[in-house]
């Protein structure tokens, strides 16, 4: 029989909560049973006045509004509250009856506004907490990576800042080159937004063109995936530049010492490696290539010894320090040591008269670096790979599913706010999934499925008796 439905009435009434029109597994009501924000109010209370003007909107239900927009994977404002007048859900999670107005849009971006990227780094603490409590991180093994976003400004917008103009007007006369000294060089000119000066022009391959970026400095645990740390900085910064302090934030974070820590190659500095072993962690971290100089003789044929600050090139001879730079310590080989060694053409191009070396600081921590991974372990091929989908894979969830593939509002300030909800998200996402019960069903079904297995292999022990004893009496 071909029903039909009247759907020309609608009704006056509603029998029954409204939670009760929304699934039991949809991701919002799962995260209601875990989630509390019950200290937020008295947090915020000092930004505003106790006794005077129009009172503002519960500040649960705001950050409750927040949420749920990064849980659908819906960051605009605007959007968000077109979404909540009609999604049952967001309504019932933020604490808004069905004919109760909605705030506007606007009041979320002041709200942002008033309680800085502090308070909202709390909240995304606030969760990491929750998921130590839950006995979910371990803080023992710890995968560290950056990833860029994409700023949200248009290319019409990006300029080129003259950086030679603004150093010739503000050069002072005893700066300047006197006589027939070599002019300085002048710094490269470097692109920026108009719209948006705290982002800055990076890619994340040569083959890619460079876009106006953020960077995502982010560091997943390595028994649930849960996030530990994320900071966001411009897009050139540089990553493997960042891995002592963001070592330390980790620490204090989760309150744990660290083991082992897992980078991939662009943190293999010498640097990275020196600390990593004064802190007694273990690094699973691939070192960077060497490079070649043309067909001249590598730095690894060099003998360094680190205790006397001596080199001693292939050739037994002692070259000669200089003076610190950026890069390292410069060792030169004397010119007449050179002009009569016989290595002369397999070590330097004929254009000059002796050879250099830089010894970059915690060379001897990236030498033995470089010789474990010749020859890795099975513990340091297992952890890089698990490194591989752990941090990776929540770079990717982050972007395709929250929104974090493109800053949503601009500034410094702004992105770091849609890191820590999205990394909240997330966090709060395997708190559902692993303390909010599933975890328990999944736990309470293997035990189903191992006494089913046991029953099976005793029945089958049983009957293999069985048939033995009939096979002995017919023998009989």
């Amino acid at each position: 029989m071909l029903g039909t439905q009247k759907r020309w009435q609608e009704e006056l009434f509603v029998a029954g909560p409204l939670s009760s029109l929304i699934p039991e597994d949809h991701i919002l009501k799962q995260v209601d049973k875990i989630l509390d924000l019950s200290w937020l109010r008295k947090e915020v209370a000092d930004l505003y006045c106790s006794n005077n003007g129009r009172p503002s909107i519960d500040p649960e239900a705001a950050v409750r509004l927040m949420l749920a927009g990064f849980f659908q994977g819906v960051v605009q404002d605007r959007k968000l509250m077109r979404e909540a007048q009609v999604n049952l859900a967001i309504r019932w999670f933020a604490g808004y009856r069905l004919d109760e107005k909605l705030p506007d849009h606007s009041s979320l971006t002041k709200i942002r506004q008033r309680w800085g990227t502090e308070r909202f780094k709390k909240i995304f603490l606030k969760t990491v907490q929750s998921c130590i409590d839950a006995n979910l991180v371990s803080g023992e093994t710890i995968h560290v990576d950056a990833t860029l976003i994409r700023a949200d400004v248009s290319w019409e917008s990006v300029t080129t800042k003259h950086a030679e103009t603004v150093i010739k007007e503000n050069e002072s006369e005893d700066d300047k080159p006197k006589g027939r000294g070599r002019p300085r060089k002048q710094p490269k000119p470097k692109k920026r937004s108009a719209t948006d000066p705290d982002a800055s022009m990076a890619t994340s391959c040569k083959k890619i063109i460079a876009e106006p970026c953020y960077k995502q400095h982010g560091a997943v645990d390595d028994v649930c995936g849960v996030i530990v740390d994320v900071e966001i900085s411009t897009g050139d910064a540089n990553e493997g530049s960042q891995l002592p302090d963001q070592v330390k934030r980790i620490e204090e974070n989760t309150g744990r010492k660290i083991e082992i820590l897992s980078c991939d190659s662009g943190y293999g500095h010498g640097k990275n490696y020196e600390h990593l072993e004064q802190q007694n962690i273990e690094a699973i971290i691939p070192p960077k290539n060497p490079g070649k100089r043309g067909n001249g003789i590598p730095l690894s044929k060099f003998k360094y010894d680190a205790k006397n600050k001596i080199v001693m090139c292939p050739g037994n001879k002692i070259l000669t320090p200089g003076a610190e730079n950026k890069l390292g310590v410069p060792y030169r080989a004397r010119t007449k040591d050179c002009k009569k060694c016989r290595l002369r053409d397999k070590c330097f191009t004929y254009t000059s008269t002796s050879r250099t070396v830089t010894i970059v600081p915690g060379y001897e921590a990236l030498m033995r670096a470089r010789r474990r991974h010749k020859k890795p372990d099975k513990k340091f091929t297992r952890t890089y790979s698990r490194h591989r989908w752990k941090i990776e894979g929540m770079h990717g969830e982050a972007k395709s599913q929250h929104g974090l593939n493109r800053a949503v509002r601009r500034g410094l300030d702004n992105v770091a706010i849609q890191a820590y909800l999205t990394a909240a998200v997330i966090n709060l996402k395997r708190l559902a999934k692993y303390a909010g019960g599933l975890f328990d069903d999944l736990l309470a079904y293997l035990a189903n499925m191992l006494a089913v297995l046991t029953i099976m292999v005793a029945l089958r022990v049983f009957l293999k008796n069985c048939t033995r004893k009939r096979i002995w009496k017919m023998a009989g």
